[in-house]
């Protein structure tokens, strides 16, 4: 066991944050701390580090083991650039290194005794600065500053000219150089886009030390936590496994307490009208037992109601008027900034339908917000077209929540957008959205980021949008605000176009992804597993087709005319069978599309208006007809995208 927490308790104001938290971690396990916003995750690990004293209880940390910690705002030093800051972490091994060149320089000059205590001494330096990985430091740096999103061109860049969130990059690629035995990270993902999040994964994953993280990233946390300590209602519980183990075990514990909570309030009930029945009789042994009965109920163990947010706070978000099956045509789009020497992207066409849930995804600096605000009116450099279908109403959704009003409560943001909405309504949304009793007559200048995320986009639901555009709709979310949110797109009727690096939120809502690479859009019809699956198929497929090269570069100019012939025979065998594969999935949707007409006929016909049973089984069939149609054309748009890739 390398680090203790025993009975913690914590107060602000007289108010419990944390109750008897308790949880230990093993020497090389990596942990998780979750919990709503405002649990007291992050006060829980300043008690750790010792930044904030604990009203009561021990945590210990094993002899001679180091810590280090990331905290979610940062304090470095704004006088260095990037690879000085990183440097600092070194220093050590930078003046093990000078002491190792002077005792080189020294040894030239000297001679006798005087050669061999040097001699010995630069034996057991240079054994130090190996053990170290000395030789190999800046070589550690580099690839800590690449992984986490930073370019070569970046590493002079003075740290006072980087916003917040390249700051915390810096702080955390600093942590992690520096090695420590326990690492504790609050929010380590905020700031990073998909691709450094993936290199954070397999870097700590592979870490020697233990890691204890708090976030909010559910995807982040199944790649790499074994544990998973849970803050709820001030009091902590363990769970052992990734985030989806806990989940489950949750919901598993949730609902067996939920039958044991209705089963005893049965049992209450049930006694409740015994007692009233005896005191009914008006006489003392009667009585006498209705007291003996009175005193069992007030020495039972009372179960509390388990909590039930996700249940309560269903919402539901449906366009007022629906748009046409055309939502949005992009078409040959380029953006170029003036000082830039190359473009943004270049030459970018996709086309949204009605009811598509479609993620943007891609490095930071991409231009994925960029395309958004070009999207929505709020950028206009850029050449190519732009097209909305009819009936089309967007309704945007920016991080910066530059829509809201701080100087208002809560309510009256609601109230003064849509000023026909009755109060009962505007409570009910905010109560969804997870503001309730007072919280509605807060100003909405002192709320959180997360706690404005959810303002904004319960603004967004009442809204007339059937064209939902969302920048980053996650962040600063807790895990059931994300939840809340998942649910209500999955339930949306209307189209939705979002930037996202929550893979996990990806996973769960949307049915397309479009990436930004190399200055042009790749399209992957699925979700994010679905896009991770065609990536490395598409990736072994490069791998794969480098040996031929490198053996043809080799052979003859008649066996390089023969490997051809072959491969272009092969080529027409596969052109061939995927040709055949798409007829017959064209026939087989022409055959359904005639079905579903006909049964949408017989549905419509008088004669089986109060046929209850025909009717019912018309519904079943036109479910089942409907099913096996968005089937077959997700095989459609699978076949006749490999039909292209071979044809181009």
């Amino acid at each position: 066991m390398i680090l203790s927490c025993s009975n913690i308790n914590k107060s602000f104001i007289e108010v419990p944050i944390l109750t008897d938290v308790s949880f230990h971690l093993e020497d090389k396990e990596k942990a998780a701390i979750v919990g709503i916003n405002g649990a007291g995750k992050s006060t829980l690990l300043k008690i750790i580090i010792g930044e904030l004293s604990a009203d009561s209880g021990i945590v210990s940390i094993s002899k001679d083991k180091t810590i280090g910690y990331l905290a979610q705002y940062q304090d470095i030093s704004l006088g260095h650039t990037i690879f000085e800051e990183m440097l600092e972490v070194k220093k050590d091994i930078i003046e093990m290194e000078e002491t190792i060149r002077d005792l080189e320089e020294k040894m030239q000059h000297v001679v006798g005794d005087e050669l061999n205590d040097l001699m010995d001494q630069y034996a057991k330096l240079n054994h130090s600065f190996e053990l170290k990985n000395g030789y190999a430091y800046k070589s550690e740096i580099y690839g800590v500053l690449k992984g986490l999103g930073f370019a070569e061109e970046d590493y002079e860049k003075a740290i006072s000219s980087l916003s917040g969130g390249q700051k915390t990059r810096v702080a955390l690629a600093k942590l992690l150089l520096s090695q420590p035995d326990i690492i504790l990270l609050d929010e380590p993902t905020n700031h990073l886009d998909i691709k450094s999040i993936t290199w954070l994964e397999g870097f700590l994953s592979n870490y020697k030390g233990a890691v204890l993280i708090v976030s909010h990233d559910r995807y982040f946390l199944n790649k790499i936590v074994s544990k998973v300590v849970e803050i709820e209602n001030t009091k902590s519980h363990v769970y052992m496994g990734n985030y989806n183990a806990y989940a489950k075990k949750k919901e598993e514990l949730r609902n067996a307490t939920l039958k044991l909570y209705y089963k005893q309030q049965k049992e209450l009930k049930h006694e409740q009208e015994v007692i009233e029945k005896l005191r009914s009789f008006k006489q003392e042994k009667f009585y006498k037992r209705a007291q003996s009965r009175e005193k069992a109920i007030e020495h039972m163990d009372l179960i509390d109601a388990p909590e039930t947010l996700n249940d309560k706070f269903r919402i539901s978000l449906t366009p007022e008027f629906e748009s046409g099956n055309d939502v949005l045509n992009i078409s040959n789009m380029s953006v170029k900034f003036d000082d830039a020497s190359t473009a943004l992207f270049n030459d970018v066409n996709f086309e949204i339908k009605k009811g598509e849930r479609i993620a943007i995804i891609g490095e930071n600096g991409t231009g994925k917000s960029t395309l958004l605000k070009i999207i929505t009116g709020n950028f206009h450099k850029f050449t190519g077209d732009v097209e909305f279908g009819s009936n089309v109403s967007i309704g945007y959704y920016d991080q910066e929540h530059h829509t809201l009003n701080d100087s208002k409560t809560l309510f009256e943001e609601i109230a003064d957008t849509y000023p026909g909405m009755t109060n009962t309504k505007i409570r009910n949304t905010l109560a969804a959205f997870l503001f309730t009793g007072d919280d509605v007559f807060k100003l909405v200048g002192d709320l959180s980021g997360g706690e404005k995320g959810r303002l904004s986009l319960a603004k967004l639901m009442l809204s007339n949008a059937n064209f939902l555009i969302l920048d980053e709709p996650t962040n600063h979310l807790d895990m059931v605000s994300k939840e809340i949110l998942e649910d209500a797109l999955n339930s949306y009727t209307g189209t939705v176009l979002y930037v996202s690096h929550d893979r996990y939120f990806i996973n769960k809502t949307c049915s397309r992804i479009l990436e930004l690479s190399n200055n042009t859009i790749i399209n992957y019809i699925g979700n994010y597993d679905y896009y991770i699956e065609k990536r490395e198929l598409q990736n072994n497929l490069v791998i794969e087709n480098q040996t031929p090269d490198v053996i043809e570069e080799a052979s003859t100019a008649t066996s390089s005319t023969k490997d051809d012939w072959k491969k272009q025979k092969e080529l027409s065998r596969q052109k061939e069978k995927l040709t055949k594969e798409l007829n017959k999935v064209e026939d087989e949707i022409n055959s359904l599309e005639e079905k579903k007409a006909k049964i949408e006929e017989d549905m419509a016909n008088p004669l089986f208006s109060r046929d209850a049973a025909k009717l019912i089984s018309l519904q079943k069939d036109l479910e089942s007809t409907t099913e096996k149609l968005d089937e077959l054309f997700i095989s459609w748009e699978e076949v006749s995208g490999q039909l292209e890739e071979l044809e181009s």
